[in-house]
């Protein structure tokens, strides 16, 4: 799996305004229902709830909110770039400026192999240089996606 198989141009935003980690869940939760169609409670109620499993701080800077959600035909990606960095709880205990959102369908086979494009991707410090000093959404939807 691919990262373009997860997330398009206009699911990118930079100078994303959040003030904790829980007004970033609700605020995700918000938008990803938004281009569902899905309810932003069942988004919300379903990111709440992995959370609590432990934090989706995977350190540098970068979380990757997951979760299965029910009415999920396929998988629904939204990044995100804060405009300052917020407590996340994350493994290194740093703040987090970069944010993946990955909804999926419930048993999926393709989870983990979505999970890991996206970790690359991220975790790459170049593509995390970058996303982090585009000047706009296509620059940052740009690293993303160029070719490794």
């Amino acid at each position: 799996m691919e990262i373009t198989d997860l997330i398009a141009p206009d699911r990118v935003s930079i100078g994303f305004k959040a003030s904790s980690k829980p007004h970033l869940l609700a605020e995700l939760a918000r938008r990803a229902a938004a281009a569902t169609g899905l309810s932003q409670r069942q988004i919300g109620d379903v990111l709440e709830a992995r959370e609590s499993l432990g934090s989706t701080g995977v350190g540098s800077g970068i979380a990757i909110p997951h979760a299965q959600v029910a009415a999920l035909d396929e998988f629904f990606g939204l990044f995100v770039r804060l405009d300052r960095p917020i407590d996340y709880d994350a493994i290194d205990g740093q703040p987090v400026d970069l944010v993946f959102l990955l909804l999926m369908p419930p048993n999926s086979k393709w989870h983990l192999q979505a999970l890991a494009a996206i970790s690359r991707r991220l975790r790459d410090t170049e593509i995390a240089n970058d996303l982090r000093a585009a000047k706009t959404s296509q620059q940052s939807y740009d690293a993303l996606t160029r070719a490794p």
